[in-house]
C-alpha cells in the first residue's frame, strides 16, 4: 500500500483533478486516457474487469475533447475523463451481453441507457464496458461468458458484485468514473470490498432504460474514488427520462454544490448490526472508529437499532422471481449453459405463488413506512456496509458460511432496496490482512444530498480515499 499525496500518474487521478488540469492546460483528455488505457493493458489480465475495451475509439473520444476544451467549449461537467460502463447497460454499438452465453453479440445495438447517454452528452470518454454476474443476480462477480472478476487489494479475493468489474476497474486506476447498478447492494457491495465510494441515490434520480427485471429494486448509480467525483457523475446521469416511467424530476440543485455544510447537530443513529446480522469483529472496530469521526465533527450521535427483521425472505421472493422472470424465454439449451447457482435461483423463484409476492410487496411496504418513522427521530443511520471483508475469489459465499445464497452475507444493502431510500459506502478502513472495509451511511428517501454531505465530511477528516492497491 501506498498513501501517495499528490499521484504521479494520471490514471490515479480523480475525475475532479482531471475536469481542473484541463481547464488549466496542465494536462490533456488524451494525455489521460492513455494513462488509463494503459493501466487496462497492464492491471486487467490479472483482475478481469473489462468484457469489453474500446482503444481507439477512445482515444478518438479523447481528441474530440482536446479539441473542444483548447476552444473553451467543453460539451459538459465530464468531457474528456475516462469512464466504463457495466455490461447491464445498453451503449450504443457495444454489445450488452450480461455476463450470458445466451445473448447473441452479433445484432444491432442502436440503443443508449440513459445514464450512458447523459455520460456521451457530456463528453466522457467511454473505454469500455466491465463485468458482472449472469444478469447481475449475485455479489460476486463471475459468469459463465468472462469468468472471475477479482480483488485489486489481493486477486485471490472476491472484487464483490454485482458491479464488481467497475468497482476492481475504478479501485485499480482503470478508469476514475464507472456506472454500475444496485438491485440489493450491488454498487455498495463491491465498493466496500474494493475500497471506494458507491452511492444508490434515491430510486428514480438516476432513469433507467430498459426496466429491470429486478423491478424497482434496481437502480443505477456512480462508482467512484472519491464523494466529490460521485456528486459530479450524479450531476450528469441524473435528471428525467420519459423511458423510465418511474424517473423522478429532474434536480433543481446540483449535487457538487453544498458538499460541505457542517455536520453540528446531525442526528445519526449508529448500529453495528441492525440488531440481527452477525459482523466480524474487525470490522466492528473499524466502522466503530469511523462513528466516532463523525462525533468528532458534529454529529450527535446516537447508537440505537433501527428496530426492524431481517427482510431476508421478502427480498428473496422478489429478487429471485425476477430472475426467473429474466430467463423465461430461455430455451433448453441455453438454460444448460447458466451459471448453475443461478439456474437454481430461477427454480426458486418459480416456486413463489402470486400471494407470496403480494405478501412480499406488504412486507417491503411496511418497511417503507417503518423507516420513514424512524427518520422522523435521526436524520441518517450509519452501518458497516458488509460485516466481513473481501472473501476467496470464485465463491458465492465464504468458506464456512451457512448462508445458500449471496443475499445470507449482505444484510447492511438489500434492506435499503427494499425501502428505495439513499446509501452510500465509504472506505473507513482495513483489515490486519490489509483488505478494505466500508462505512454506510443511508439517509430517508430524497435525502440524497445530506447523505452525500455526511460522507463528503467523513472523508475529508481522514485519508482512507488516498490509500491504493499496489499498480
Amino acid at each position: 500500500m501506498t498513501v501517495p499525496e499528490l499521484p504521479a500518474d494520471l490514471a490515479d487521478w480523480t475525475a475532479t483533478q482531471l475536469v481542473d488540469a484541463y481547464r488549466q492546460r496542465d494536462v490533456s483528455p488524451i494525455e489521460a486516457t492513455r494513462a488509463v488505457l494503459d493501466r487496462i493493458d497492464k492491471a486487467d489480465p490479472a483482475l478481469n474487469a473489462f468484457t469489453l475495451t474500446a482503444r481507439d475509439a477512445a482515444l478518438d473520444a479523447a481528441r474530440e475533447s482536446e479539441e473542444r476544451w483548447q476552444r473553451g467549449v467543453p460539451f459538459g461537467l465530464i468531457d474528456g475523463i475516462p469512464t466504463s460502463i457495466k455490461d447491464l447497460l445498453l451503449t450504443r454499438g457495444w454489445p450488452t451481453l450480461r455476463g450470458s452465453k445466451s445473448i447473441n453479440p452479433e445484432q444491432d445495438w442502436p440503443d443508449d441507457s440513459p445514464a450512458v447517454a447523459r455520460l456521451r452528452e457530456s463528453g466522457a470518454v467511454l473505454v469500455g464496458k466491465t463485468t458482472t454476474p449472469e444478469i447481475g443476480w449475485k455479489g460476486v462477480t463471475d459468469n459463465p461468458l468472462t469468468g472471475i472478476t477479482r480483488n485489486p487489494w489481493d486477486p485471490a479475493r472476491t472484487s464483490g458484485g454485482s458491479s464488481g468489474g467497475a468497482a476492481a476497474a475504478v479501485a485499480a486506476g482503470m478508469g476514475p468514473l464507472a456506472v454500475g447498478t444496485d438491485g440489493g447492494g450491488s454498487v455498495r457491495i463491491p465498493g466496500s470490498f474494493c475500497g471506494i465510494v458507491g452511492f444508490k441515490a434515491t430510486y428514480g434520480t438516476v432513469p433507467n432504460y430498459p426496466p429491470s427485471p429486478f423491478g424497482t429494486l434496481a437502480h443505477v448509480g456512480p462508482m467512484t474514488r472519491t464523494v466529490a467525483d460521485t456528486a459530479l457523475m450524479l450531476d450528469v446521469i441524473t435528471g428525467f427520462d420519459s423511458r423510465d416511467w418511474s424517473a423522478l424530476a429532474t434536480p433543481t440543485a446540483p449535487f457538487r454544490f453544498g458538499l460541505d455544510a457542517p455536520l453540528t447537530g446531525l442526528r445519526v443513529a449508529f448500529s453495528v448490526d441492525l440488531g440481527h446480522a452477525t459482523v466480524d469483529l474487525e470490522v466492528a472496530e473499524t466502522v466503530a472508529r469511523a462513528v466516532e469521526v463523525l462525533a468528532g465533527l458534529g454529529a450527535d450521535v446516537e447508537t440505537v437499532e433501527p428496530g426492524f427483521d431481517d427482510p431476508l425472505w421478502a427480498f428473496e421472493c422478489l429478487w429471485m422471481s425476477g430472475a426467473a422472470k429474466a430467463t423465461e424465454h430461455l430455451t433448453d439449451a441455453q438454460r444448460a449453459e447458466l451459471d448453475p447457482e443461478l439456474a437454481k435461483a430461477c427454480d426458486r423463484g418459480l416456486s413463489y405463488s402470486a400471494q407470496d409476492y403480494l405478501e412480499a410487496m406488504r412486507q417491503r411496504m411496511a418497511l417503507g413506512v417503518h423507516m420513514g418513522a424512524f427518520h422522523e427521530r435521526y436524520d441518517l443511520l450509519v452501518t458497516p456496509t458488509m460485516p466481513i471483508v473481501a472473501f476467496d475469489a470464485g465463491r458465492n459465499v465464504p468458506v464456512g458460511s451457512s448462508a445458500q445464497w449471496w443475499t445470507g452475507w449482505t444484510p447492511f444493502t438489500y434492506p435499503f432496496n427494499l425501502t428505495q431510500q439513499p446509501a452510500i459506502t465509504v472506505p473507513c478502513g482495513f483489515s490486519e490482512a490489509g483488505l478494505p472495509v466500508g462505512l454506510q451511511i443511508v439517509g430517508p428517501r430524497h435525502s440524497d444530498m445530506r447523505v452525500l454531505n455526511a460522507a463528503k465530511a467523513y472523508e475529508d477528516a481522514t485519508n482512507w480515499w488516498r490509500w491504493r492497491p499496489a499498480s
